[in-house]
């Protein structure tokens, strides 16, 4: 649990967990009171907390969270986080019709630090269109295994 960057993991699937998000946005009275849960259940921190949180940023509308899902879920990242969430919470972003932003917007991002750099070449792997930020791929630091598998593939589809 603490070596995946979590407080805690309860275990609960991912399908269970959109099935939980989906009653909640049919259910809730005003969607902006589920925009406002979007922060604290990131800043709890569990494993479900972050994956709600992502399903709820993703769905909403815009104008219920304040900003566009791309700069609310940026601005949920704090600190490190597991490159697996920031990936299943991206994909949850491109699956709900968010388009991955710029590749002006992914490099200003990089420039930000080296966990944002690595958080956009994850962001260009969820592009449906061809890939063309070799420099930026190339220049990220050095990640784990599933950041370099990432990397190895993005820069192997653009050759």
């Amino acid at each position: 649990m603490l070596e995946g960057g979590f407080r805690f993991h309860i275990g609960t699937p991912l399908p269970d967990l959109r099935q939980i998000a989906s009653w909640m946005i049919t259910h809730a009275p005003r969607q902006r009171t589920l925009a406002k849960l979007i922060p604290a259940l990131w800043k709890r921190h569990g494993k479900e907390d972050l994956s709600v949180a992502g399903i709820l940023l993703a769905n909403l509308e815009p104008s219920e969270i304040g900003q566009e899902p791309w700069m609310a879920f940026i601005h949920l990242l704090q600190r490190r986080e597991p490159l697996l969430v920031v990936l299943e919470v991206a994909e949850e972003l491109v699956r709900a019709g968010q388009a991955v932003p710029d590749d002006a917007w992914l490099e200003a991002a990089a420039a930000q630090s080296p966990h944002w750099h690595q958080y956009c070449v994850l962001f260009l792997s969820l592009r449906r269109t061809e890939v063309n930020c070799r420099p930026l791929i190339k220049s990220a630091p050095k990640g784990g295994e599933m950041f370099e598998r990432i990397r190895s593939r993005l820069l192997a589809s653009e050759s």
